[in-house]
């Protein structure tokens, strides 16, 4: 082999081994390239996993709470219907009493709102034909015992129950609604607190 055949051959190796050497670094640095591209897809796909994760946790609990709110509410409008319900059988049964009891409801009632003054007490016409003989005589002990006097209207008046005081113009309502009405949240926690606990 002449000089320059060896000089060619040498070269080529050269060449070869250049370009070998240059395809092997080229190809250390793409595999680099792509391992580290590969470890970010990775952490990004695991920071998607986690939000994922978290988000699907946060709708739970949203769910759950909602749920339980939910639940919350048709309790609580359970319990209001049946103290509802208690209170209104209670009214019915007081506008049911026999003539006897209820009258001495009416007087446990006079004592307690009649005033120091004169007035007019005032029923219904249904309790003016069924008032007992000797209740209009209660009335003014009653009236008395308390420093005043009541006058017995004879001119019934559209209730449902119970009595009008009427003191100097002013209307005070005993009516057994009026009464149910005024003790409504007492009364209704008191029949929460039998019913449940």
């Amino acid at each position: 082999m002449s000089g320059l055949d060896k000089m060619k051959t040498q070269i080529l190796k050269e060449a070869e081994q250049s370009a070998q050497e240059i395809l092997d670094r080229a190809k250390g640095e793409a595999d680099s390239v792509l391992e580290k591209a590969r470890e970010e897809a990775g952490k990004e796909a695991a920071e998607i996993r986690a939000k994922a994760c978290r988000e699907a946790e946060d709708y739970a609990g949203r769910a759950k709470s909602a749920s339980d709110m939910r639940r919350k509410q048709a309790i609580l409008s359970a319990k209001q219907d049946a103290i509802r319900e208690v209170l209104g059988k209670a009214y019915d049964k007081v506008m049911d009493l026999g003539d006897e009891q209820y009258f001495d409801l009416l007087e446990k009632l006079l004592e307690r709102y009649a005033l120091p003054e004169d007035g007019v007490i005032c029923f219904s016409e249904k309790d003016l034909k069924r008032m007992p003989e000797g209740f209009s005589g209660k009335i003014k002990t009653i009236a008395a015992a308390k420093g005043g006097s009541l006058a017995l209207s004879d001119e019934p008046k559209e209730t449902d129950g119970g009595f009008l005081l009427v003191y100097g113009g002013i209307e005070e309502n005993c009516t057994i609604k009026a009464v149910f009405d005024s003790k409504r949240e007492e009364l209704s926690d008191k029949v929460n607190r039998m019913l449940f606990g």
